[in-house]
């Protein structure tokens, strides 16, 4: 490959990267006067921490977007939902009015790009994304490596496939670098429902797409993002099942789990990253050399996922046995 186009490939995400870090920077100078997340019984951290962590990531990936020419059905949509986030972050909305914008950012989007998708099933997907993206925002460092393993591998498989957009994928990957390098345990800065909703909303826009234009397989975008689907969705499914309010708060995530169990940020954030690692470099692999074992490397995945989770929930449910049993005692 010549300089020069390695110059045009990797110049937009080292911009991104650039101005993320010089706008987080800024952003942490003036903490005390943007929100905090406060800590409070159902959170896993015991001080204030900044949560404006995604509007750099957004400052910064947006230079890369208007360096980069081509139509970008996408980004009023998402600059909809940044907003609504936003706001969520700095006086919490009502959970119906904010999934009312996000199910109307979704449909815009398809009415927009995709228009021969599948309505509902499609747009309930984005939804469902965005919002558990935030839900797995809990623990320090997660969704950061999630954003990074996660669209680095858009980028990956849009650039096997020839795709002008692997650009944008890789310089999105790239703005999530400084954050994660303050994200790291102990957390200096968290990504705030104006990052993790956005990214949520992303990962499940651009994975459709991807499909509808024949970069990768529909199980791609799945497998990908896997680790947080399968647990968030079996949160929701068990928490539907005892009755609980699912838009409350909570900690019963198994990665919330496990770092009650004593694992805490640090061995959490290892776990979950060889996990990450293991499916990502996977389903890149297969997607180059075996697209055929796709759905069948999604189920392997699946069920190896729901193996380590349903251990944590073993020594979840024991450990708080075994409180109830010594509190009679």
């Amino acid at each position: 490959m010549a300089f020069s186009e390695l110059v045009r490939q990797w110049s937009p995400a080292a911009a991104a990267a650039v101005v993320a870090w010089a706008v987080l920077a800024l952003f942490l100078r003036h903490a005390e006067r943007l929100p905090l997340d406060q800590p409070n019984a159902r959170s896993l951290h015991v001080r204030p921490v900044p949560r404006i962590g995604g509007g750099s990531i957004w400052a910064g990936w947006l230079v890369a977007v208007l360096w980069v020419g081509g139509p970008k059905p996408w980004l009023a949509p998402l600059l909809v939902v940044i907003a609504i986030s936003l706001w969520d972050d700095r006086r919490p909305l009502n959970p119906a009015i904010r999934l009312g914008v996000h199910f109307a950012a979704a449909a815009l989007w398809l009415w927009l790009a995709a228009p021969e998708v599948n309505f509902l099933a499609a747009t309930l997907a984005i939804v469902w994304m965005a919002n558990l993206y935030n839900f797995m925002d809990g623990s320090d460092g997660l969704a950061g490596v999630m954003t990074l393993l996660g669209f680095g591998a858009y980028a990956a498989a849009a650039g096997l496939a020839g795709a002008e957009d692997a650009v944008l994928f890789l310089a999105l990957a790239a703005a999530t670098v400084p954050f994660l390098a303050r994200n790291l345990p102990p957390a200096r800065v968290f990504l705030g429902d104006a990052g993790a909703v956005p990214l949520g909303f992303l990962a499940a826009i651009f994975g459709i797409a991807g499909w509808n234009t024949g970069w990768w397989p529909s199980w791609f975008p799945p497998l990908v993002f896997l680790p947080f689907i399968i647990d968030a969705t079996l949160t929701l499914v068990f928490r539907l099942f005892h009755g609980d309010r699912i838009w409350e708060p909570h900690r019963e995530h198994s990665y919330q789990r496990l770092v009650r169990l004593g694992w805490g940020h640090a061995g959490t954030l290892k776990l979950h990253t060889v996990l990450m690692l293991g499916v990502v470099v996977s389903a890149v692999a297969a997607l180059r050399w075996s697209p055929q074992s796709g759905p069948a490397l999604l189920a392997a995945w699946g069920a190896a996922l729901g193996v380590v989770y349903a251990v944590i929930g073993y020594h979840w449910r024991r450990r708080r046995n075994q409180g109830t049993n010594e509190s009679k005692g």
